[in-house]
Formats: structure tokens, sequence, C-alpha cells
């Protein structure tokens, strides 16, 4: 079989008018980014926003290993097999960041035969959103250090500037730097340092916007720095947030595209689900609930993170109400959960896969606490023995939930008939009872408590003396009914990324707590998390190369 780059070489696409009119969306309302690519207009909307909603489908995982589970993979095979089994459905997934591309993950558009496509375009600038998204981000930066410079009218205090700059790369060198050197002309020294741009508050306000001035009333809530008198500076006293919206007035329109079964998709806005909220845009949301009878989602990471913050954060600020959660597993990532080591999971191992098979458990009990109906969906390797599967199988249906075996990587939308028909019919029968985790009204560290009890299955938290000034300070100015945002390591239900499988009785590090004002939550940092990743010792970017006719290898 070809490898996932050399099947999205070969793919025969459709002109992406051809995929928009199968949603009924006109030539008109649409910018064409070449032949597979286009940004949808805000006109659209206006035509469709009484249509009522369809249904809502999330797609989340277990606890990752560092190889990944294929749950982009699962979500692009479960629309194509949506789809084949007569259901109108649109996927919608994050833009890859140029930083796990070139760094560990290499390409993010899925894989084998259920991939987004053009998947090198997709990989690699697609529509330029990140680009635009680190340009206002660039200028906001900017502005606080010339508005430094020219005589600091709002009395910026230059050791509490909270805007770190921000690059779509994994650069640990810039996470602490030194700016303003090389004398009076080059304006005030002073520390700094990067985040990625999948970090951005600009890329989760505009994955958090509803329109363009929305848009631009949240980037006008963002708060820089505090002063010397300790009040908030936002972008709004720099009078930058009209300059910064009119940056994102293209990367706001959501970018239609699709799979190499031509199944339309959604790919819009790019959060990391570790240090971000993990989901794509809520205006990319809204548009595939109005166009088809379901939308296929995935939030990233495991349901501690990426399923977490999709329903406390983005279904609370969009009002959404989902029907259903797929969960992806492998045997595999159980064995490793069980403790098996990397070189050993191919082999056959009930014992480990049983003792991993708690840390699966326990994401169940994660979706079954916001009232969402869950379905296992087994993303099978051709290692895997029927005994193994068989006894996941009597594992789930102990826990009440279903589980199916996923083929989507090597037969595509056939390989996950069973999967979608199972699906249907959880939804169907099945009625979604959806609530949040915890209500809007009470303390910060009772929210950060709920999350680490009821998600991660740890005792509590331990505050640093500077979670605890910040915490008094956000509640003090009136910011302590917003959703919690916890930055935290993807390989652990705990802060700590060498507890595998279900650890109990753990306490997790919040180390610092800030506000994300624009985007409508806080951000609670906990262990040693990073909003600036590294590049690994062979970076992925090492085996990608281009030849004298464009061809590209080496990118999946």
């Amino acid at each position: 079989m070809k490898n996932s780059i050399e099947i999205a070489q070969s793919a025969i696409m459709k002109p992406i008018w051809e995929i928009a009119s199968k949603l009924d969306i006109k030539q008109d309302e649409i910018e064409l980014y070449g032949d597979y690519k286009c940004k949808i207009r805000d006109t659209l909307w206006q035509r469709i926003s009484s249509n009522k909603d369809g249904k809502l489908v999330l797609v989340t995982a277990m606890t990752p290993t560092p190889s990944g589970e294929g749950k982009t993979t699962t979500t692009v095979g479960l629309g194509q097999a949506m789809n084949l089994i007569g259901r109108k459905t649109i996927i919608a997934l994050r833009e890859p960041s140029l930083g796990p591309v070139f760094g560990f993950k290499g390409g993010a558009a899925g894989g084998g035969m259920s991939q987004v496509v053009p998947m090198e375009d997709i990989n690699l600038h697609f529509t330029g959103d990140f680009h635009a998204i680190s340009a206002a981000h660039s200028l906001i930066s900017a502005a606080i250090d010339n508005h430094i410079y020219q005589g600091n009218r709002l009395d910026i205090d230059v050791g509490r500037i909270m805007w770190k700059r921000a690059a779509d790369v994994n650069d640990r060198a810039l996470r602490n730097i030194v700016i303003g050197l090389g004398g009076r002309l080059s304006g005030v020294p002073r520390e700094d340092g990067f985040t990625i741009t999948a970090a951005s508050e600009i890329m989760a306000v505009l994955c958090l916007s509803t329109n363009l001035m929305d848009l631009k009333n949240r980037i006008s809530e963002i708060i820089v720095a505090y002063s010397r008198k300790d009040l908030p500076v936002r972008v709004r006293d720099l009078n930058i947030q009209g300059a910064a919206a009119l940056l994102l007035r293209d990367a706001l329109k959501p970018n239609l595209v699709q799979t190499l079964e031509n199944t339309p998709a959604l790919i819009h806005g790019g959060p990391f689900a570790n240090i971000a909220h993990g989901c794509s845009s809520l205006i990319a949301t809204r548009y595939g609930l109005k166009l088809a009878d379901y939308l296929i989602t995935e939030a990233g990471f495991g349901s501690d993170l990426g399923a977490e913050k999709f329903f406390d954060i983005k279904c609370r600020i969009g009002g959404l109400k989902p029907s259903a959660a797929v969960i992806v597993a492998t045997l595999r990532a159980l064995k490793y959960n069980g403790g098996l080591s990397d070189g050993d999971l191919s082999a056959e191992d009930s014992v480990s896969l049983k003792k991993g098979s708690e840390n699966l458990l326990k994401h169940i009990e994660n979706i079954k606490a916001f009232g969402i109906p869950a379905i296992v969906a087994v993303n099978r390797f051709s290692t895997d023995t029927e005994n193994e599967f068989g006894l996941l199988k009597e594992i789930c249906h102990s826990a009440g939930v279903d589980c199916v075996a996923s083929n989507v990587w090597s037969e595509g939308g056939k390989g996950g008939l069973e999967l979608a028909e199972r699906l249907c019919s959880l939804i169907e029968n099945g009625a979604s009872d959806f609530r949040f985790l915890y209500p809007s009204n009470i303390k910060i560290t009772e929210k950060i408590d709920a999350i680490i009890r009821k998600m991660y299955g740890g005792k509590s938290a331990e505050y640093s003396p500077t979670a605890i000034k910040a915490i008094a300070r956000l509640e003090n100015a009136g910011l302590g009914d917003l959703p919690v945002c916890m930055a935290k390591t993807q390989y652990s239900l705990s802060d700590n990324p060498g507890l595998k499988g279900r650890p109990g009785g753990f306490t997790v590090g919040i180390r610092d707590v800030r506000p994300s004002a624009g985007a409508g939550f806080i951000v609670a940092y906990a262990g040693d998390i990073l909003t600036m990743p590294g590049l690994p010792s062979k970076p992925a970017a090492e085996s990608m190369d281009i030849d004298s006719e464009g061809v590209i290898t080496g990118l999946f």
C-alpha cells in the first residue's frame, strides 16, 4: 500500500465549487484559493442562520501515546462513512501548526485512506490564517513596546507585561529573550519571550468569535500588561483593536476543502489542547451545523483536555449542544498505558491491555460526566489480535458503552461503516442530556478543583504563591465567572507525564493563572507545561524535501 503522502498526491479531487454546491453554497458565497480550497463569505450565514441545526458529534480519545492514536484519521473516516450510509455529513478540523509539522509529528491531515486534501497545502501555510494570526499578535507586541518607548502614558510596569511575542515554529531558544538592546533608539530593554502561534490569545479569540465585530470587541478586551498601580492594560487602551481585526478579516472566514472521498471538510483555526483550548473555530462549527444533518468534529488529545475544553469553554460560549462523543483508542495505546514499552506493543499481552484499559474507562466516565452518550472506536493495526479486541469489547460493554473496530486508515469510509451505523443508532436511541462540569458562578479554585477531581481523578490542587495572588486579582477584577482552560501535559491524566494508566490520589501543581479576557476564559498552568515547544533530536523537517517538479516528500 502507498504511504499517506503518496495516497494524497494521487487523489482525484473535485473542484471546490462542486463540493460547495453539494452543500447548497452558491458560487458568490465562496472565495476561491485555487481549484481545491476556498473560504466561505459571511453572506452565506445571513442566508442559512435560520436553518435547523444538525447533530453535533465530538471525536475525542484516551490518553495519547507519543505516536498518537489516529483521532483525526478517525474523524475523517467516520465522516466519509456517514455519507456512504446516506447521512449528509460535514467534518470540522483544526488547521495544522507548522511547529509540530516540522517538529515531532509531521503532517496532520489524517492518514492512509482517510485524509483531507490537498494535504500538502493544508499542512503548509494553507490559506494563510496562521500567518495572519501571527501578524496580528506581533502588531500588539510592537505597539506595547512602542508605547513604552514613546513615554509610557499608561504607566505600564515593564516587569508585568503578560503579552509575549508569537511565532508558528517550535523554537525553545525563544522561550526567554531580552529585547531593546543596542541603545536608546532601539527601545527599552526588558525580558520577553515567545509563545507558539497556536497558543496565542489571538488564535483563541478568532476561534471563539461569531463575526468580525465580535472579533474586534474580543481583541479590545485582551489584557496585555498591568500598570505600576496594578491596573490592567488592555488592547483597547493602545487603540489598535481595529488594526489587529483588519489583519484577521480574511482569516476569520472558514476554509472549505474535501476528503479523499470528497466529503466536505471545514478546516479553521488551530489552538493546541495542552496549552490552549484545542478546538476548531466556533464559526466553522456553526456553519457545519446549519449545512448538514451531522457535523463530526474533533478536540485535541484525550477527554481530560480537548473534550473538557470543548464542552466547558466552546459549547458554553457558543451555546452548542453535542449529541454524542466517539472515544478513539488503540490496543497499542492501552498496552502502553498498562506498562509496556514502545518496542513491545505489537506483541499480544492481555495483562497489560486489561491494566491499561483503566485509562480508557476513565475517559468513558469523563464523557458520561457531561451527559453525553459515547461509543469507543478502536483504530485497528495489523498486529492487533482478535483475543485482545474481544477482551476490550467485554471491558467496554461492562462499562455500558459499545466498542467498534475502525479500519478507516486502510479502507477509508468503508472501514467505518459499522462505526457510523452504531453512532447513528446511539444518537437516535440515547438522547443527550448535555451539562457543564461546573457552573460559571463559583470561585476559580472551585472550577480548577472540579476539573482535577472529575476529569483527572486527582485529589486536589496545590497553588503557588504566584497563582494565589493571580486568582485574587482576577476575581477582584470581575473575571471570576469565566471558564477555566487548563494547560497540562497530554501524556497523563495527572500533571506528571510519567504517570501512565489511571493514577489516583495525586495533587496537581498550579504554578500560575492568567486571564485570556478577550477569548473569554482563564488559563491555569499545571506542572511544567510550556507554551513554546522545542524541536526533537531529529525533527520531521530533516526528512522532508521537494524536487525540481515541485513534488513534496517526507511530509507525512
